[in-house]
């Protein structure tokens, strides 16, 4: 699969959480400007210390899923947070969701079963930004589930892209329900954010990141950080 929805929600940790969420955004908007690869914030919830509460992307290119399907899970980190003035470390934490893009006849939708709203894109801390209500909103009623986008100028594009990550969603949860129904439950990609769930561990002090699913470590975490994520979805191939 050549395109997929990466979802990005801080979880345990207030700010410290919000500004571990945004670190990840960037790093997998790095990997993908240091691979060609087409990334476009589609929504965000911004906090007013350049870190996000919720931050949702789609990243196209040959084999994406393949590539960074393994981020779904809690990442955690363990750090000194600039805020911080006794310098006691902090563990906060973040999830992430990788879902492919699936065409809409793969995944159908009642028109009946949604509603649309309209509303101004916002920034940090929620002011408004535009005098136009470009961006989108789109409720599932059946399901509950409510996505939105609001990177683009058009209603109509931001209509769309709503409708690409809601299909996404829908698309996951029906696996998991045919999973389930063959016996091979699996557990829900993001878990609930706390602390104790974790697939990842990001040490600051130690300068080191440490995935517990195939129990590897791997230094350097600033330049991980930066976009270099090759030896870390690299381990996860030769361990398949």
């Amino acid at each position: 699969m050549n395109k997929v929805i990466l979802e990005i929600r801080s979880g345990a940790g207030g700010d410290e959480a919000a500004n571990f969420a945004g670190d990840l955004a960037r790093m997998y908007q790095r990997y993908a400007e240091r691979n060609g690869l087409k990334f476009t914030v589609l929504d965000a919830n911004k906090t007013s210390l350049s870190g996000y509460k919720t931050f949702i992307a789609k990243v196209g290119g040959e084999g994406i899923f393949d590539k960074l399907k393994q981020e779904s899970g809690v990442h955690r980190v363990q750090r000194i947070p600039t805020t911080e003035k006794s310098g006691r470390v902090h563990t906060s934490t973040a999830s992430v969701a990788v879902m492919p893009v699936v065409e809409p006849k793969e995944v159908n939708i009642n028109p009946s079963d949604i509603e649309i709203s309209f509303f101004r894109s916002s920034g940090p801390g929620g002011q408004n930004v535009n005098k136009v209500e470009t961006a989108v909103r789109i409720t599932h009623k059946p399901t509950g589930l409510v996505v939105s986008s609001q990177s683009s100028r058009t209603q109509l594009d931001n209509r769309e892209q709503a409708m690409e990550i809601l299909r996404s969603k829908l698309y996951e949860a029906q696996i998991e329900r045919q999973q389930a129904e063959i016996g091979s439950l699996r557990r829900e990609q993001i878990g609930t954010g706390d602390r104790s769930e974790k697939i990842r561990t990001y040490n600051f002090p130690q300068d080191r990141i440490t995935d517990h699913r195939i129990d590897k470590k791997f230094s350097n975490i600033e330049k991980i950080l930066d976009g270099d994520l090759d030896k870390i979805i690299k381990a996860f191939a030769k361990d398949k």
